[in-house]
């Protein structure tokens, strides 16, 4: 009897969603977009859909918090009486 574990290849079971991690705003943004696409036509699986919709859901939680760390780095020029710029201040998003 075979092993299960050992017929199936070691990359394979590493964190199936590993690359979400090190993706740039753009590329994960682009995915989201390729799998809401993908969805919506209905052109793909039962199967196939609970899965990119979970990866789905893991890229929008990256873009999100990639943006959220993007709006705490951002921040607004303020200015003097004479309207010229005196300094910085956080950015307020509220």
């Amino acid at each position: 009897m075979s092993n299960p574990q050992k017929d199936v290849d070691p990359s394979a079971r590493a964190e199936p969603d590993a690359d979400i991690a090190a993706m740039p705003f753009e590329v994960a943004l682009r995915e989201l977009e390729q799998i809401v696409e993908k969805l919506e036509k209905g052109t793909v699986d039962l199967e196939e859909a609970i899965a990119i919709f979970g990866r789905g859901e893991r890229l929008k939680r990256h873009c999100n918090e990639l943006l959220k760390s993007a709006e705490e780095r951002i921040e607004k020029i303020t200015l003097g009486a004479d309207g010229r710029p005196s300094g910085t201040e956080p950015l307020d998003v509220k």
